[in-house]
């Protein structure tokens, strides 16, 4: 089956939704040349809800399965988001028989910012091991200090940045997106080891409507925190910068120690503070990971994969939300070969020991601790090292 491969545009459209796409081909040209057909893998599954789509094998028929991974890789922009950096085959890539790693990358593209004025302050590695009963979330902290290859395809010369800067690096002078998600995937290949078979980037104000497509997930506050971001206007969320704009009855927005269920905006907005919390942005990276696991488990637990409207829903849905890059494994491999990865089989790691390891200059080194996790999953050997360090699994509330 083929899938059509969009290339996304040099700036949003006016409505925060990608624009249409461009080209320099007179209205009354020849038809294009067919896309080079690309096979639907797993992680065109797998980032439509992270993670929720593979309670797909188990819950929902084979042609329906088949049907939905259609759909969705076609909804959902493509680019060759990792370049020369995908997992060679002497590393398990390319073979559903061995291990997954998928690169996430969150991004803020609100309207007003323009594509190349972006940082990935959400970065996490999803690891399935080569048994496929497991599925891994391990983060890689914001502010820790990189060394970042030179990156012609930006003119970036290289130098050392934040993880979060990397992205915005590759980025520059024509990069675009695709340029920021292949030179943040050599960074991390380069100062963690760490190579991936798919990767995707998540615009956080998209993702809003795949939480709204599920009718909200439940969250459990752990500690409570005022959001740095927005404000309740008349009873409405805005943006604080919307907000000032409007005047109007303006409350602080407080998100209160608890577990409830939570409506898109505002399971994003708490899983994104991370001024005010106890561990900064350790705290917002655990929650960033419990957000994941809330989505997945509502989708495998609400019916949403049997169900061909609440399914086209969810689409739409993603399609303003991710870009991804996929590979060549054949669905049907993916299908039947990760049936036993379940949303309630995610486990959340702590890097770091889940506090801020600084050195010297408001950035973050690794810790040798930390830097074993990330060697244990290029070896696919996870479970092995988390049994020797159970202390890594992040509390879930």
């Amino acid at each position: 089956m083929s899938v059509q491969t969009t290339r996304r545009p040099s700036t949003p459209a006016p409505d925060g939704n990608r624009g249409p796409q461009r080209s320099s081909r007179p209205a009354a040209a020849a038809a294009p040349p067919k896309p080079k057909k690309r096979k639907d893998p797993l992680w065109a599954k797998l980032t439509i809800v992270f993670g929720a789509v593979l309670m797909m094998a188990g819950g929902a028929g084979v042609a329906g399965t088949k049907w939905l991974v259609s759909n969705a890789t076609s909804a959902v922009t493509q680019e060759n988001l990792l370049g020369g950096t995908v997992k060679k085959s002497s590393e398990g890539g390319g073979d559903i028989k061995g291990p997954v790693d998928i690169l996430l990358m969150g991004v803020d593209a609100r309207k007003r910012w323009a594509v190349d004025d972006l940082r990935s302050d959400t970065i996490i590695a999803l690891h399935i091991p080569a048994s496929h009963d497991q599925a891994y979330l391990v983060s890689i902290p914001r502010d820790t200090e990189m060394r970042v290859p030179a990156f012609p395809k930006a003119k970036y010369a290289g130098g050392t940045a934040k993880a979060t800067e990397v992205f915005f690096h590759g980025a520059q002078n024509g990069g675009g997106w695709a340029g920021g998600a292949q030179l943040m995937a050599q960074t991390i290949k380069e100062n963690t080891g760490m190579s991936f078979d798919g990767a995707a980037i998540i615009d956080f104000n998209g993702f809003k409507s795949v939480i709204d497509a599920l009718k909200g997930v439940h969250m459990c506050v752990d500690q409570r925190v005022k959001s740095h971001h927005m404000k309740l206007v008349d009873g409405k969320p805005m943006y604080l910068a919307e907000a000032r704009k409007v005047g109007g009855n303006q409350k602080e927005v407080w998100h209160e120690k608890g577990c409830r269920d939570m409506e898109g905006w505002e399971a994003l907005d708490y899983a994104r503070q991370r001024y005010g919390l106890k561990n900064g942005d350790y705290d917002r990276q655990r929650h960033q990971q419990q957000l994941i696991k809330a989505i997945a488990k509502k989708a495998a637990s609400s019916g949403v994969m049997t169900n061909p409207v609440k399914v086209n829903n969810l689409i739409k849905a993603a399609g303003k939300a991710f870009v991804l890059d996929t590979g060549d494994v054949p669905v049907a491999d993916f299908i039947f070969g990760l049936k036993g990865v379940a949303a309630n089989d995610m486990v959340l790691l702590r890097t770091n020991n889940g506090t801020f390891a600084g050195n010297g200059n408001g950035r973050e080194t690794i810790t040798p601790k930390s830097m074993e996790m990330y060697r244990a999953v290029k070896q696919d050997k996870l479970s092995e090292f988390i049994l020797a360090n159970p202390d890594v699994v992040a509390n879930e509330k």
